[in-house]
C-alpha cells in the first residue's frame, strides 16, 4: 500500500496539466469556430456591385470579338482631323507589345487564266495603293493575302481587292471605287514591277514586317476602326493593324481559299486575262472609262477655262493634281480650284474665307510655259515650301482680289528621310483605305 501510494501521488500534477491543455485547446477551437459560424449565418447585404465588377472583368474589352463570331469589316470613315493633327494622333498610339509573327507562305491554288487574273488584281492593288514603291507594294500584297486567308473576307484575291467596289462608298481599297484606275496610269515599267511582286507573293514570298495585319492606312488620317485594332508595324508613312484578340492570331487565318478568281471589268483595260474572261476586245474594255468633258467637270459660269471642285474629306493630296489635269483636258489655258471636306464656292469672285479654305490650286498657261500646282499646307504637308499656297492680305477692287503673298505655313528644309515620310497617299483598311 505504501508503494502504491508513492507511485500515484506524482500523477496528480500531470493530470492537472493535461486538463489545462485540453481546456486551452477547446478555447482555441471556439475562438476560430464562433466567427466562422457568425459569418456563415448572418444575412449579407444584397449589393450587386462586386458581381458587376467581376462580370465586367470577365468580358472582353470593347472592340475584341470572341472566336464564336466573325469580326465586322467596316468601310473607311475617318475622324475629322487635319493631316497635321492626324500625324500627331497616330504617333501617340503605341505599337502592340505582343509578338508579331510572320504569315505563312501563300501558294495560290489557281492555275492558268485564273492565276493570271489573281496576279493582275494583286498587282493593281499594290501599285495603286502604295505607288511605285517596292516595300510598300510588298506590304499591301501581304495584307491582301492575309485577308484572303481570313474568314471575314472574300476567299479570292480579286474578291478581296474589289470588295465593295460596286458601291460609291464602302469599298475596302479606295482605288477600286474612286476612279483612280481611270485618272492615272502608271508606266509599263511600274506595272511590270508590280506584277513581279504579285507573282512572288502568290508563290510563297512573305513580307514579314506586317505580320498578320489585315488593315492599314496612311498616318495622315485616323479611321474610326483604328481603336479596335492593334497597331503592329509601320512601312514608310503607312501604319498596319491586326484585329485584337483571337481573330488577329495565326490560327484565325485558316480558311481554304477558292481556285476560281472572278473577272473584273474595272481592270479589263489593263489586263488581258480579265478581258479574255469577259469576252471583251481592247476597244470594248476601254469604252466605259470616263473622260474629262464639260459634263464631267462643269466649268464656272462665264469662265469656260476655270473649274471649282469640291471633294469629300480625306481625299489624298497626290490625287488632286491628277484630278485637276483631268478637268483641264487639252485646254492650253486652265485654272482649277479644289476644296476638300468643305463646301465649294458656287462661283467667282471668291471671298477671303473661301480662298483660305481652298485645298489645292492649279494654273496652266501653255502659251507662256507656266504650269503651277499649289497645296494648302495647313491641310497637306509638303517637302518643299514652293509647293505651298500663299496667304493673301486681300482687298477687293472692282471685283479683283489683290494682295501681298505670304506663306500659309512655313515649311522647313527636310532631310531625305523626312521627305519620304511626307507622302500624301491615303491608304484604306483598309485603311478602306486608304482603307
Amino acid at each position: 500500500m505504501l508503494m502504491a501510494r508513492f507511485s500515484t501521488e506524482p500523477d496528480r500534477p500531470a493530470r492537472a496539466s493535461q486538463r489545462l491543455l485540453v481546456l486551452l485547446g477547446a478555447i482555441a477551437v471556439l475562438a476560430v469556430l464562433v466567427p466562422v459560424l457568425i459569418v456563415a449565418f448572418v444575412p449579407r447585404p444584397r449589393s450587386t456591385a462586386p458581381a458587376r465588377a467581376v462580370a465586367s472583368r470577365a468580358q472582353p474589352r470593347p472592340g475584341i470579338v470572341p472566336p464564336t463570331a466573325l469580326p465586322p469589316v467596316e468601310p473607311l470613315e475617318v475622324r475629322p482631323l487635319s493631316p497635321v493633327e492626324a500625324v500627331a494622333f497616330n504617333a501617340a498610339i503605341p505599337f502592340s507589345t505582343a509578338p508579331n509573327p510572320a504569315a505563312r507562305p501563300f501558294r495560290a491554288p489557281e492555275t492558268g487564266d485564273s492565276l493570271a487574273r489573281a496576279i493582275d488584281c494583286l498587282a493593281a492593288a499594290a501599285l495603286y495603293e502604295a505607288g511605285d514603291d517596292a516595300p510598300g507594294e510588298r506590304a499591301v500584297a501581304q495584307v491582301v493575302l492575309n485577308r484572303v486567308r481570313h474568314p471575314a473576307f472574300p476567299k479570292t484575291v480579286c474578291g478581296v481587292v474589289f470588295e465593295g467596289s460596286e458601291r460609291v462608298t464602302g469599298c475596302q481599297f479606295t482605288f477600286a471605287c474612286d476612279g483612280a484606275l481611270y485618272r492615272h496610269q502608271f508606266s509599263d515599267a511600274a506595272w511590270t514591277r508590280a506584277r513581279e511582286i504579285a507573282k512572288a507573293a502568290l508563290t510563297g514570298a512573305v513580307y514579314k514586317p506586317v505580320g498578320h495585319a489585315t488593315h492599314y492606312h496612311t498616318n495622315w488620317v485616323v479611321p474610326y476602326w483604328q481603336a479596335s485594332l492593334d497597331k503592329v508595324s509601320a512601312v514608310g508613312t503607312h501604319l498596319f493593324f491586326r484585329w485584337s484578340g483571337w481573330w488577329g492570331t495565326p490560327p484565325a487565318f485558316n480558311r481554304q481559299v477558292s481556285r476560281d478568281e472572278p473577272a473584273i471589268k474595272q481592270i479589263a483595260a489593263y489586263s488581258a486575262a480579265h478581258r479574255m474572261a469577259l469576252g471583251l476586245a481592247s476597244e470594248e474594255a476601254t469604252a466605259d472609262i470616263p473622260v474629262a468633258t464639260a459634263d464631267t467637270f462643269p466649268a464656272v459660269p462665264d469662265h469656260p477655262n476655270e473649274f471649282i471642285l469640291g471633294l469629300a474629306r480625306g481625299a489624298p493630296g497626290e490625287d488632286l493634281p491628277l484630278l485637276a489635269d483631268k478637268a483641264c483636258g487639252a485646254r492650253p489655258y486652265c485654272k482649277v480650284m479644289i476644296w476638300v471636306g468643305d463646301k465649294a464656292p458656287e462661283g467667282l469672285p471668291l471671298t477671303t474665307s473661301e480662298i483660305g479654305r481652298m485645298a489645292f490650286s492649279y494654273l496652266r498657261d501653255r502659251a507662256t510655259g507656266f504650269d503651277k500646282k499649289l497645296w494648302n499646307c495647313k491641310r497637306y504637308l509638303r517637302p518643299d515650301a514652293q509647293q505651298c499656297m500663299r496667304a493673301q492680305i486681300l482687298t477687293e477692287t472692282n471685283g479683283l482680289l489683290m494682295g501681298k503673298p505670304e506663306l500659309l505655313v512655313p515649311t522647313p528644309e527636310l532631310t531625305p528621310e523626312a521627305k519620304e515620310r511626307f507622302s500624301t497617299r491615303v491608304m484604306p483598311a483598309g485603311s478602306g483605305d486608304k482603307q
